[in-house]
């Protein structure tokens, strides 16, 4: 196995010498220089798995060589190291992508175990990857793009359902591509011979829904002149996708109930049942234990589709991801269109990475494809972007802080600070991860850091004041 290789950026010589011993005793192939210039030349010669770099460095910073890194090189994590003692930056540096941020004097402890998680999570973007490259690119699987914990995990369970035949439910907000990891599970399972057929429950109107999914004999109902085959019957040996599963009346729900246990369907006026052999994924963005409870979903339907869940993460809480989406985009976009001169300075895609996305992954194209058309010029500036875009602020700017005259503990102000968000969204950690601009994972990461696990509202009660 190949060992994993460490680039190491730090222009203070003694310490990047102990860092690179210390991760050299480790088993790691380990790379050191001095500036951010010499470091993106190593990178262009050879790629590494972990960039660890200082945030202060002469020439380009840090934080300019995090966001090269993270666009021109995205299989490589990046840990910043910083002495500055601003939480502030360190927040600004995880939502331009960072793994994660260490805080100067660095504990080698402290440093290692850093260092293990993100080759960890390194090796569960490979494993994505194996999926995809197998996967014919015709069918979009390549992009879902990103390498936010959050979405390899979810990817990395749909990478282990494809070789099965288990019944999958995809979870996910619109537009985060629950159809593209659909046909990802079929195009990679044994059935990737056969038809993946796309129902959507929504858009289908009522009436016509059990006929368009079952089919109907000749005479069953006015205007049913000949036999017609349903999807489902035209999915036999491949795949039905099932979309907006919540969206189905109820009447029909115990219809794809006796599909997924007995594996037949009663066409409209047929007198006998036809068998079928198809693998069911459905998807969803409703909370389907809830409508359990208004008595608009079925129970038995929903632990029958729930044999393996899958959960795909909305753009919000991926904004690493952002950046590297926006160009994958661009650089389509720019070809579809016939624009090759057409520049997106790196500036502009700060811009995208500080803005929410609700319409997610499907949102963020459009509005790519739509700068794409309507630039003036041969580079997209601030006021080629939609005012929604144009009125966020492209760059976080530090909090103004009075330093004290003696020493301060900066471990002990970014543990207030993250009490304070807590106890100002009532111990909800989603909400006040997304207050202090970092991820959920990073935010649980500090939680346990500090001995905070749950971080309670007596926790909070408690600590605050």
């Amino acid at each position: 196995m190949t060992r994993p290789r460490i680039l190491i950026v730090e222009d203070d010589d003694g310490l990047r010498q102990i860092i690179h011993i210390q991760l050299e005793r480790e088993g790691y192939e380990i790379t050191s220089t001095a500036s951010a210039e010499e470091g993106l030349a190593i990178l262009e010669k050879s790629p590494h798995h972990l960039v660890i770099t200082d945030l202060g460095l002469p020439g380009i910073s840090g934080i300019d060589l995090l966001k090269r890194v993270r666009v021109e090189y995205p299989e490589a994590a990046i840990i910043l190291m910083t002495a500055f003692g601003t939480v502030q930056t360190a927040i600004e540096a995880m939502k331009a992508g960072a793994y994660d941020y260490i805080t100067k004097p660095i504990h080698p402890f402290e440093l290692k175990a850093l260092v293990k998680r993100s080759i960890e999570h390194r090796g569960l973007l490979e494993e994505v990857q194996v999926l995809r490259s197998s996967l014919d690119r015709r069918f979009g699987f390549e992009e879902i793009i990103g390498s936010s914990t959050a979405l390899l995990q979810s990817l990395d369970v749909a990478a282990r359902m494809a070789a099965t035949d288990a019944t999958v439910l995809i979870y996910g907000e619109t537009g985060t591509g629950k159809e593209l990891v659909a046909r990802a599970i079929h195009f990679r399972s044994a059935r990737r011979e056969h038809p993946f057929i796309t129902i959507n429950c929504g858009a289908i109107p009522r009436e016509l829904l059990e006929s368009e999914l079952f089919g109907h004999v000749k005479g069953s109902f006015t205007g049913a002149l000949t036999h017609k085959r349903g999807k489902v019957e035209m999915a036999d040996g491949g795949t039905v996708f099932l979309d907006e599963i919540g969206e189905m009346p109820l009447e029909l729900q115990v219809r794809i109930l006796r599909l997924i246990q007995e594996r037949e369907i009663e066409k409209v006026g047929a007198t006998t049942p036809t068998k079928v052999d198809v693998r069911i994924i459905a998807a969803t963005h409703r909370d389907l234990s809830a409508m359990i409870k208004e008595g608009s979903f079925r129970e038995d339907l929903y632990y029958r589709l729930l044999v393996v869940p899958i959960n795909l993460p909305p753009l919000r809480g991926r904004a690493g991801d952002v950046a590297e989406l926006a160009l994958h985009f661009f650089l389509k976009s720019r070809a579809k269109h016939g624009r090759p001169d057409l520049v997106l300075p790196h500036q502009i895609l700060d811009y995208f990475s500080q803005y929410d996305w609700p319409g997610n992954v499907r949102q963020l194209e459009n509005t790519i494809e739509r700068l794409v058309l309507l630039a003036k010029r041969t580079e997209i500036s601030g006021e080629d972007l939609p005012d929604f875009l144009r009125t966020a602020s492209p760059l976080v700017r530090p909090t103004p802080v009075t330093l004290p005259e003696g020493e301060m503990d900066l471990a002990a102000i970014e543990k207030e600070l993250i009490l304070q968000a807590l106890k100002k969204h009532n111990g909800n950690q989603t909400r006040a991860a997304r207050y202090l601009k970092m991820s959920r994972r990073a935010l649980g990461y500090r939680l346990e850091k500090y001995g905070l696990p749950g971080a309670s509202p007596n926790t909070l009660r408690n600590s605050a004041g």
